[in-house]
């Protein structure tokens, strides 16, 4: 008789364990973090353009990307008519740098 209601202790502890478990997040669910900022905020152009840098030493096809944070214009150079940087000529992946183009004043933006 002991081992009986030993047993069935048990096994109401590991139901109410598990219910707890289960209806937790039913009953406070994690709060959604939708609006948090984390990483960089870039806006990536679609497709492709022809860059120039501003002091018109090189001019190249390649991807614009806008900084959000503080309006920097920069541009990655793709040496081809493509969304990313191809190099025929060699085996490995090519790697694109920066281009500083320019800025867009959001703060000057207002009503």
């Amino acid at each position: 008789m002991q081992l009986d209601r030993f047993m069935k202790a048990i096994l109401v502890v590991i139901a109410i364990l598990l219910g707890i478990l289960v209806f937790r997040p039913i009953l406070r669910p994690a709060p959604v973090r939708a609006q948090v900022q984390e990483g960089y905020l870039f806006y990536v152009e679609p497709g492709y353009t022809m860059i120039r840098k501003p002091d018109g030493t090189a001019q190249v096809y390649g991807k614009v990307v806008i900084d959000m944070r503080n309006g920097d214009i920069w541009g990655f150079p793709t040496l081809a008519q493509g969304p990313y940087p191809v190099d025929t000529a060699k085996t490995t992946p090519p790697k694109s740098y920066p281009m500083y183009l320019g800025k867009f004043m959001f703060s000057e933006a207002q009503r």
